[in-house]
């Protein structure tokens, strides 16, 4: 049995690091701020694109999956760098910092969104069919991608910082927007829920949040402990419905 359990988990690491090499690294810019992202194997194709905010540690496993599979699934995917070269965190302590200087600096993240976008239509994507989704921090991004009204028809926002500055004012939100929350996530408290209802329904926003029972902040990430393989899964299976809505029909 022990043997039979080693076979498997080395078959499946095997999937994933093949899965891993078919993602193509693409070198882009911010200005002199070199940026490192990731493409799908598709790319070239005229075909709906996603762009994938990954969360606060940047680039790592959970969102080179995704893109495997939104490649699977028909679509070109495309990993973006947002901190750039030379600034990824080494532990929890550096990603809040950086990460915390985007939140505050709204306008640099969507401008690094935006130049991922970019690198996606270069790839070949539909530039009339192209989305956004993110996780933790990327899924603030995700909002941060319809508050700056971006050229995408929806975006996704995983287990997301849902909140903004109080003294910004909410805005048009074009883009359909779903957010895919954890219900015990301790940093979307009532009031963050209240402001963001008001502010979807102020923009005039096509929007739902999907709460997801018993799961924590990063339910949907297998490396965490809060990780909540049924909800996951249900989580994703609702980003791929939306994503098929927006895009394919």
């Amino acid at each position: 049995m022990k043997q039979f359990i080693c076979l498997c988990m080395a078959a499946l690491y095997i999937a994933a690091s093949a899965e891993a090499q078919s993602l193509k690294p693409v070198r882009y810019a911010d200005g002199s701020q070199a940026l490192n992202g990731l493409v799908t194997s598709n790319a070239g194709r005229k075909l709906p694109g996603v762009v994938i905010l990954p969360a606060w540690k940047g680039i790592d496993e959970e969102a080179k999956t995704a893109a495997a599979d939104l490649e699977k699934q028909g679509y070109i995917a495309f990993v973006a760098d947002i901190y750039g070269e030379g600034n990824i965190p080494a532990d929890n302590a550096a990603a809040a910092k950086i990460a915390g200087n985007y939140k505050n600096d709204y306008a640099a993240y969507q401008k690094r969104i935006s130049l991922a976008l970019d690198q996606l239509k270069k790839a070949g994507a539909d530039p009339g069919r192209l989305a956004v989704i993110g996780y933790c921090f990327g899924g603030t991004g995700a909002l941060e991608t319809a508050r700056g009204g971006l050229p995408v028809r929806g975006v996704v926002s995983i287990h997301g910082g849902l909140s903004k500055d109080a003294a910004r004012a909410n805005g048009p939100l074009t883009a359909k927007i779903l957010v895919e929350n954890g219900a015990d996530d301790r940093g979307v408290t009532p009031e963050v829920m209240a402001a963001l209802t008001t502010e979807m329904n102020g923009g005039k926003a096509d929007w739902q949040v999907i709460t997801y029972a018993n799961s924590k902040h990063t339910f949907t990430d297998p490396k965490s402990p809060d990780y909540n393989e049924v909800m996951a899964k249900r989580a994703w299976q609702h980003t791929l419905l939306f994503l098929d809505e927006i895009l394919k029909k």
